[in-house]
């Protein structure tokens, strides 16, 4: 009973006191449903009862998976359930910024739990920042879906939290599109880590363009003045026209 106690007690708006995310409890990011079957869960009343910022940490780290929900009984993973508990505990920007970055340099479901906190609570603008240099964060991850496991990468969980409208079995709010905040200046303009890159190819492109263009000028004032030509004919003609001969020989022989 005192499990499901401290669960009410957090939803409660009539008793909610703490601070409040786009006017409203955070606990109430996540849809009824959900929150449901997370209070109703054993890893919920086993393990996430009594945990604050600093030893749901701890429970981070044993992260084996990243999902929603599972199975027919639609149970809620452990990540889920770490997530919402963030949730009613509403911990420091700093704390989740030490999740990302320093914590999740070594623990990667660290990293996305973090990533998730972040999508679910932060303003567009710092979501865009917080989370985009994560988009070279390459290493794998098994998420758990309804009948198996899956194999994804952080870059493309990410790039899902910026672009998708539910990720992990729970609706997301309506992000900004980045081209908007642009343009209000709030964002400035990102640079592709393949910008570099692209750029030198387009060099190389140019160059071997320009190569071209020369040779064919070459070619072009060959022909006109008559430079190497035999009997009024092009190098190119000549040339060609010396091949078929030596074919035609070489048959006859």
């Amino acid at each position: 009973m005192s499990h499901r106690a401290d669960a009410s007690n957090t939803l409660d708006n009539r008793g909610y006191s703490g601070p409040l995310i786009r006017g409203q409890n955070p606990a109430l990011l996540l849809e009824t449903a959900m929150r449901d079957r997370i209070t109703d869960s054993l890893y919920w009343k086993e393990q996430c009862f009594g945990l604050n910022a600093a030893t749901l940490c701890d429970r981070a780290v044993e992260l084996t998976h990243i999902g929603g929900t599972y199975g027919v009984a639609m149970k809620p993973t452990p990540f889920i359930c770490l997530a919402f508990k963030l949730l009613t505990l509403v911990p420091d920007r700093e704390i989740i910024l030490e999740y990302l970055n320093v914590g999740g340099e070594e623990w990667k479901y660290l990293r996305a739990l973090a990533a998730f906190y972040v999508r679910l609570t932060f303003d567009p603008p710092m979501v865009y920042k917080t989370l985009e240099p994560f988009l070279e964060d390459s290493r794998k991850l098994r998420q758990r879906r309804k009948e198996a496991y899956v194999l994804v990468h952080m870059d493309e969980f990410v790039d899902n939290l910026l672009t998708k409208e539910r990720v992990c079995g729970t609706s997301l709010w309506k992000l900004p599109a980045r081209q908007l905040l642009e343009d209000l200046d709030q964002l400035e303009e990102r640079v592709s880590p393949l910008q570099a890159e692209l750029d030198a190819m387009e060099e190389e492109e140019g160059d071997g363009d320009q190569n071209e263009g020369e040779y064919d000028e070459v070619m072009e004032d060959a022909d006109r003045n008559g430079t190497a030509s035999e009997n009024g004919q092009s190098p190119r003609r000549r040339s060609s026209k010396s091949y078929s001969r030596s074919r035609s020989r070489s048959a006859s022989d």
